[in-house]
């Protein structure tokens, strides 16, 4: 049921929706999906990027801001916006993870947006720098499917994440393409992607709820390998990730999302068989 405030919502997805009047660089409109839990102090530094970029961009646009039982003042700052800016907040009453809000996120998208249209996920903690959104954008408009703001390609470029840390991820990327190959992935669990919408709504289609299943990080793996199944085309772009902008303590704990990503892949594989 929608809340008594004004675009935010509780369980159902009915709103009027929004749309900002430009000349669009393409017959699209650009969902943007932000993941949020305690994100008060980097939220909104990033809607304000965002909204630069698409200004530059001259794009019609939509940030879904998922709150996901943030106990600080997430919400007040994505209700702060709202009477602004083209603002949608989906919010859990309690913590659920990164799955159920990426899947909450996705699901309100797919039930509004247009077939042509694409949908952009990026951290809400102002790591991820918007200005790639254009580039990102070129690819998908070049017929790429899925494209992944990448540490893994020439020019990307990682500030503030400890070395041991960067270590740790990078073996587990060779372990993912080893086990589980997706042609043109190379980083398997950034958040940073852009999809076009009717891929996820092929996706909602065939897997319903269990589209994204998994509770924690590794439902980025679990993403990538049940579109994998729908013949998506993947691209990646170099990522210029910026922990050191972050304010608060990372969320993730690497290694057990590793191994929980590397349990997925495993039972992915059993059901398929030896062949991937």
């Amino acid at each position: 049921m929608a809340s008594s405030t004004a675009n935010v919502l509780k369980m159902n997805f009915e709103l009027t929706p929004y749309l900002i009047s430009s000349q669009s660089i393409l017959k699209k409109k650009v969902w943007i999906v932000l993941p949020a839990f305690n994100e008060a102090k980097n939220l909104g530094k990033l809607i304000d990027s965002i909204v630069a970029t698409m200004g530059r961009l001259q794009l019609t646009y939509e940030i879904v801001a998922v709150d996901d039982g943030s106990r600080d003042q997430t919400l007040e700052v994505i209700r702060r916006y709202q009477p602004h800016l083209p603002i949608t907040a989906v919010v859990h009453s309690t913590n659920q993870g990164l799955g159920a809000t990426m899947r909450d996120g996705f699901y309100y998208v797919s039930q509004k947006a247009a077939p042509q249209d694409v949908v952009i996920a990026m951290d809400a903690d102002n790591t991820h720098n918007p200005g790639l959104m254009g580039s990102m954008l070129q690819s998908i408009e070049e017929g790429s499917d899925v494209v992944i703001a990448s540490r893994y390609q020439n020019g990307s470029v990682i500030r503030g994440v400890p070395s041991f840390r960067q270590w740790l991820s990078l073996m587990a990327s060779y372990l993912f393409r080893i086990c589980f190959p997706v042609t043109g992935v190379k980083d398997y669990t950034c958040g940073y992607r852009a999809y076009r919408v009717d891929l996820i709504q092929s996706a909602f289609k065939k897997y319903g709820d269990s589209f994204i299943n998994q509770n924690g990080f590794e439902c980025m793996v679990d993403i990538l390998i049940k579109l994998r199944k729908l013949e998506a085309i993947f691209r990646e772009v170099p990522l210029v990730l910026r922990y050191d902008l972050k304010e608060g303590e990372s969320k993730m704990r690497v290694a057990r999302t590793i191994f929980r990503s590397l349990t997925l892949i495993a039972k992915h594989r059993l059901k398929l068989g030896v062949a991937v």
